[in-house]
């Protein structure tokens, strides 16, 4: 299926996302033997639905903002997208309420092991969990260091400050050391995977 940004630039999925002879999902190293081969979407997924089955929050993943152009019918059963575009710049990965307050947060993983690259994240993005935090929201992202299976939330306030170093002329990367600073490390475990909500009450 061909997918393009509004501007009709086409979209180019990442190498994470699918080989270009198979189209399926390249599959990421994940060295626990119980959660080996998903991705941080995944994982935090299972968190939210284990969260939301509790009681304890309703956060969900965002749905992608297409706009459908070219369908085709194999037949009465089927239909096929074979062409869409990104009706607007996506905002942030996952929104919902948790104990009163509006959460919305970005989340991100790399295969890095010594930094996080910026260019990951978008100004568009910076730009909405600014306003998120204006109205009293929480805004953060989450972030994996795949190799070292290493799990960080990072408040806006400081993923903001990072922003600005490097749109300044600063580094384009958070170093692991920085990260250790400034943001909460997240222990996995097995019910849920990624138990990110007590955390937040350390903002």
């Amino acid at each position: 299926m061909a997918i393009n940004y509004p501007n009709g630039k086409k979209f180019v999925p990442s190498k994470n996302s699918a080989t270009k002879e198979t189209g399926t999902p390249k599959k990421k190293k994940d060295f626990s033997f119980s959660n080996r081969g998903k991705t941080l979407e995944d994982e935090l997924n299972e968190t939210n639905d284990y969260y939301l089955q509790l009681g304890l929050a309703v956060i969900h993943k965002k749905p992608v903002p297409l706009q459908i152009v070219k369908v085709e019918y194999p037949s009465r059963s089927a239909a096929v997208i074979r062409e869409a575009y990104f009706q607007a710049p996506s905002t942030t990965d996952y929104n919902g309420v948790w104990n009163g307050r509006y959460i919305d947060f970005e989340a991100k993983e790399t295969e890095n092991k010594t930094s996080f690259p910026l260019k990951n994240i978008h100004d568009h993005q910076i730009h909405h969990m600014s306003q998120v935090v204006k109205q009293a929201g929480t805004a953060f992202m989450i972030i994996r260091f795949s190799s070292w299976q290493r799990y960080f939330i990072m408040p806006f306030k400081e993923l903001e400050f990072f922003w600005n170093r490097m749109i300044t002329g600063g580094r384009k990367s958070v170093t692991l050391q920085e990260i250790e600073e400034t943001s909460f490390e997240i222990i996995p475990g097995a019910f849920p995977r990624i138990n990110y909500l007590p955390l937040l009450k350390k903002f």
